[in-house]
């Protein structure tokens, strides 16, 4: 018998299932088969690995996952997890209470999901109670357009498209425009010590973009250990020793190696206030595509909000990207 079982009034009548909270890091292998299942289904190009997740659970904030997580099991074997999580956006000071996972293709559209995602939203009114009671409060989840299933769930329980992002794709590398930096300004490596400088910057280019939530130090130790977290690729803009800008560019060779290319991620795009409308995020994107052509790669890649107000969408368009795929956030009011 589990002893950890957990009940869920409203799971379906399947033989063998039983919920259960995670228990540690030896949960992660079998969650990372779950993800890996669902990927071609949900026609999501990404390669992660168990060192990816063990970075990413050791560096949680806002999140107990022997709490916040939750996994489902048909005789002992994970068919679905989740977790919950929340953020206060800076800006508006609204509070966001985001539950995410992944079901098993094959036990999909028999109420494994809805169940864990009521679940969910009752964790997470157990959290907000604990919250100052402030502002507005908001579920969060998230779809792409090819999950039909899980939007067509979403929309069922009173969730609403409230932003779209765009997976987009440069599909060669050829023709690259040579655009200067604005006067003033140069591109220099970033050695060690400076990390947390970018880090900053980033933090300050961001700040006023939509959903934006103020990062805290743990996030700052996670990120240094993440796989693209690839400084040597990043592209810095300097005035003396300001950051005004960059482009903090990965390349994800796992990835390559699965699907068979050399696509090359031009992320992280920022630039801050003083240094706006000059230029500075088109010639930073140029020296980028340039520089990973010069290492091999044949494609480029990125993801923006597609109301960004800076009209990030547009400079990347004219910079030969195109979208090849719909993200969508969803959330429903408390």
């Amino acid at each position: 018998m589990n002893t950890n079982a957990l009940y869920l009034p409203e799971a379906p009548a399947i033989a063998g299932l039983s919920f259960r909270n995670w228990r540690d890091e030896s949960d992660l292998p079998a969650m990372l088969a779950v993800i890996n299942a669902s990927k071609t289904v949900d026609q999501e190009e990404r390669h992660d690995t168990l060192e990816d997740l063990i970075q990413n659970y050791t560096h949680l904030t806002n999140c107990d996952p022997r709490q916040d997580m939750l996994l489902a099991e048909i005789d002992g074997q994970v068919v679905a997890y989740s977790r919950v999580t929340w953020w206060v956006v800076a800006h508006s000071q609204e509070r966001i209470y985001m539950s995410f996972g992944f079901v098993h293709p094959e036990w999909r559209r028999k109420g494994i999901g809805r169940a864990m995602l009521h679940h969910n939203q009752n964790r997470l009114r157990e959290i907000a109670a604990g919250h100052p009671q402030d502002g507005s409060r908001s579920f969060e989840s998230l779809a792409n357009n090819h999950q039909e299933d899980a939007r067509a769930m979403l929309e069922k329980e009173g969730y609403q498209v409230i932003r779209r992002a765009y997976a987009m794709v440069r599909p060669d590398l050829e023709n690259i425009p040579d655009l200067p930096l604005p006067a003033g300004l140069e591109t220099r490596p970033v050695h060690a010590d400076q990390y947390h400088q970018v880090w900053e910057a980033f933090q300050d280019a961001f700040r006023d973009h939509w959903g934006y939530s103020q990062q805290q130090e743990e996030d700052y130790q996670g990120w240094l250990g993440l796989s693209e977290f690839q400084p040597e690729l990043w592209q810095v803009a300097w005035e003396g020793d300001e950051v005004a800008g960059f482009i903090l560019n990965f390349i994800n060779h796992g990835e390559n190696e699965e699907y068979q290319r050399q696509r090359a991620y031009t992320e992280g795009i920022g630039v801050r206030r003083a240094w706006r409308r000059r230029g500075l995020a088109r010639a930073l994107l140029a020296h980028s595509l340039a520089m990973h052509r010069r290492l091999g790669m044949t494609e480029a890649a990125l993801n923006v909000d597609s109301e960004s107000l800076s009209g990030a969408n547009v400079l990347y368009e004219s910079m030969g990207f195109r979208p090849v795929h719909i993200h969508y956030t969803y959330r429903k009011p408390f």
